[in-house]
């Protein structure tokens, strides 16, 4: 197994920077990172503290600084040090700015304003959250979104990954022995998308569940005719009530928010927008 020391330099919250890491990294087995994080790196004096540690431990260096002191002191150190440096955004602003015929504002953070997207995500979030597991459905209305699937369907995760793309999202388990609130059925704003997967894979979740729980692993909550007839109940309602269906057995949350993302999209008569990071 290969040890890599990766540095990552942020003038910002380095939220974009750990997400290509993230990204990159996945293509690769047998790969054992230390990842160094430094985020908010907007002085010089804050940089030689951080090339210290990058001596001590040398690997790549990818960074996000738009200050041209700060980046050029960096770069500087690292090919003295023989280290590789990356600035992943460069290929992205060198084709904007020719396109656009002007110069990036080279200002750390920018993408991170308060503006009206950032309150809206907000507010998304603390809709996602209080409406969580079947709670007050009588403000489902409000929704952008309203998931519904068996227990342990990923329901709540993927409900908290689109409320951070600014989707306000309800969500609601669906039991063969307690029906849901007929006002599911009667949404008119909200698209009601019905999440399902695998007995199998189901199972799993379910058995790691309790024995985190500490509790019994042999329930019909893990048994497989019952798990079966259960998400056969919920298919059926999914069709009976016309309602878009996503399987989730082999998605990741990701991948499943971005299909629920295409479904908005489409159904607001918008073009798709990409959503993977």
């Amino acid at each position: 197994m290969v040890r890599l020391h990766l540095h990552l330099l942020s003038d910002s919250t380095g939220e974009t920077l750990e997400n290509i890491a993230k990204a990159a990294l996945a293509q690769y087995d047998d790969v054992e990172t230390v990842r160094h994080f430094w985020p908010m790196v907007r002085t010089e004096m804050h940089l030689d503290r951080i090339l210290q540690e990058i001596a001590q431990n040398p690997g790549l260096v990818i960074f996000t600084l738009v200050n041209p002191a700060t980046r050029a002191a960096l770069e500087n150190r690292c090919r003295a040090l023989g280290l590789p440096t990356v600035a992943p955004l460069d290929p992205v602003n060198d084709a904007l700015s020719m396109l656009l015929g002007q110069q990036a504002k080279a200002r750390p953070g920018r993408q991170h304003v308060l503006d009206a997207a950032y309150f809206a995500r907000v507010d998304a979030i603390q809709f996602t959250i209080a409406h969580d597991d079947g709670i007050a459905h009588e403000d489902w209305e409000e929704a952008d979104i309203v998931l519904a699937g068996v227990s342990r369907s990923s329901k709540t995760p993927t409900s908290i990954y689109l409320a951070n793309r600014g989707f306000k999202t309800a969500n609601i388990p669906i039991v063969v022995e307690s029906p849901p609130p007929r006002f599911l059925f009667e949404l008119k704003n909200p698209l009601v998308v019905g999440l399902t997967t695998s007995a199998d894979r189901l199972i799993q979740v379910r058995r790691n569940r309790l024995l985190s729980l500490n509790q019994a692993a042999e329930t019909d909550y893990v048994d497989q005719d019952a798990v079966a007839r259960e998400i056969a109940f919920a298919r059926r309602m999914f069709a009976d009530n016309g309602w878009p269906m996503i399987d989730v057995t082999r998605r990741s949350i990701e991948e499943t928010a971005a299909a629920i993302i295409a479904l908005v999209n489409e159904r607001r008569g918008q073009a798709p927008r990409a959503t993977g990071e």
